[in-house]
């Protein structure tokens, strides 16, 4: 089937976190938010729900897809009272005038919700999309399509490489995840105990491609048959196959 293959990559990060990730084609920007969740330590995507807010910013199409039910419905209200935010404008004060323009003109910017709308269009058209994730601690990714195949035949993601620790959730951004893992790594640090007791509470793994791989394959993260009369297998155990190893 037509698949993806994609390196997701948090901005910012030294040495650079990332992971490579092959997904059927087809999928809602949603399961693409599960897919980027599950391959890191954060916790917005199935099973957990919405821990905290995500965008993808496609400003290129004047878009945004995100789960920020505010901003949707912020949205909706401009287009719908056009005529009320340009009567607004002109018996604005003075000194307001410019800032409730830059209002208006974020209103303007589209914004759609990640269930409603699929990724196969804008990344293939783009190549790279932006997705910001956690407006406190303000993760930074970039996706970006790395090729387009027609063989692989699984209706889940798999993980196919990638490399570094990702940071758990709450952790203060970049700064803060570094703070926390020389504590987290240092069991000499004064603050080595508390900060793995949280680290815990967290959920936080190491980076672990064995793991993340049999958790994104379970049938909650599925969104497409699998093809089995295209995989070498045995009762549906896998024998073979090119990207599953």
């Amino acid at each position: 089937m037509k698949s993806y293959i994609i390196k997701i990559e948090i901005a910012g990060s030294e040495p650079i976190i990332w992971r490579r990730v092959i997904m059927p084609a087809g999928a809602t920007f949603n399961r693409l938010n599960d897919i980027i969740q599950n391959v890191t330590n954060f916790q917005s995507g199935y099973p957990y729900g919405d821990y905290h807010l995500y965008e993808f910013d496609l400003r290129e199409e004047n878009l945004i897809v995100t789960n920020d039910e505010e901003a949707f419905q912020s949205h909706q209200h401009y287009k719908k009272n056009k005529k009320m935010y340009d009567e607004r404008l002109k018996t604005m004060p003075t000194n307001m005038v410019e800032f409730e323009k830059q209002h208006q003109e974020q209103l303007k910017v589209e914004v759609k919700k990640p269930t409603r709308i699929k990724i196969d269009d804008y990344l293939e058209k783009y190549k790279e999309i932006k997705y910001i994730y956690d407006f406190g601690d303000n993760w930074i990714f970039t996706i970006i399509l790395e090729d387009i195949v027609d063989d692989y035949y699984f209706g889940f993601a798999t993980l196919l490489d990638g490399a570094e620790t990702a940071p758990p959730e709450d952790v203060g951004g970049l700064d803060g995840f570094y703070e926390f893992l020389e504590a987290y790594r240092d069991s000499k640090h004064p603050d080595h105990q508390e900060i793995k007791a949280w680290a815990d509470a967290q959920y936080f793994k190491e980076y672990d491609p064995e793991w993340i791989k049999s958790y994104i394959s379970c049938s909650g993260m599925q969104y497409k048959k699998n093809e089995w009369d295209k995989i070498n297998h045995e009762n549906y155990r896998v024998i073979e196959d090119k990207y599953r190893k």
